[in-house]
């Protein structure tokens, strides 16, 4: 009897029942195409970096940074899902500079010397393309007068609210199914700006996962954006399509790093 194997899609989980219902349709292409080890149910892991890492990995979602490190050679590409966020371009996102309304008119040169709330440091949307953003304002490798991790893009924008913070970079797509399904987390908050464009959130599957069961999982994503029956999960977790792509193509995340770096800003500070 094939074992069975893991499958979370845990990083936009403003409408966590759509999610659920994505899988559901996912669920049964993937049984169509034959896929072994296939669960009945979605994980919910705490330990993210460790499920991404498991070898038996079935389908993931992870970040752009850590796939060109952390995960480096512990996985492989599946591809990306499109989504119709404001700041999406194909499969390009931008993170959301979100400070408070009463800022909104404030470039970000005028939040120097305030208080920045990011996710964690292996975040590509709240860390390190607001690393690159920041850079070129930088003086003596500072810009900001505080730097605050909160463990969550919502978080931070809590902390923002909450007047703990003065300015974060939110995932596009995050921001808006925050705004579209949980408008509280926005209330009193603004787009200041943007950051520059990157690939959007890879979907992975473990080393394990055998070329055909590669081709698999990406023939049942591609049937899956294009299911009647997963129309309403769709949209309301703004999926517009699936693409495959190069996994070099992620060297936008590790150009961003260097460009900040060249420049004497290692870290947000």
């Amino acid at each position: 009897m094939t074992a069975l194997r893991s499958v979370a899609l845990p990083m936009y989980l403003s409408k966590r029942q759509a999610v659920v219902s994505l899988w559901d349709v996912l669920h049964t292409r993937l049984q169509q195409a034959a896929c072994a080890g296939v669960p009945r149910a979605l994980d919910w892991p705490e330990d993210l970096l460790a499920h991404w890492r498991d070898p038996q990995l079935l389908l993931g979602q992870t970040c752009g940074y850590p796939l060109t490190h952390a995960l480096a050679g512990a996985v492989q590409l599946v591809g990306v899902f499109r989504y119709n966020a404001p700041g999406c371009d194909g499969i390009f996102c931008r993170s959301q500079l979100v400070a408070r309304t009463e800022d909104a008119a404030r470039p970000l040169a005028d939040f120097r010397g305030l208080r920045v709330a990011f996710n964690s440091d292996d975040s590509q949307s709240g860390y390190n393309a607001l690393r690159a953003a920041v850079a070129p304002l930088a003086r003596n490798s500072r810009f900001f007068g505080e730097v605050i991790a909160t463990g969550g893009h919502a978080a931070s924008m809590a902390a923002v609210q909450q007047g703990r913070a003065d300015i974060a970079a939110i995932d596009c797509v995050t921001l808006d199914g925050l705004r579209r399904n949980m408008p509280q987390t926005a209330a009193g908050l603004s787009t200041i700006g943007q950051t520059q464009a990157y690939p959007g959130l890879p979907l992975i599957t473990g080393q394990s996962t055998s070329a055909a069961g590669l081709r698999a999982l990406q023939a049942a994503l591609s049937a899956l954006v294009r299911d009647p029956a997963a129309a309403d999960a769709l949209a309301a977790l703004g999926i517009t399509g699936f693409q495959t792509l190069p996994i070099d193509t992620y060297q936008v995340c590790v150009d961003m790093r260097l460009q900040a770096q060249a420049l004497g800003y290692a870290e947000l500070a």
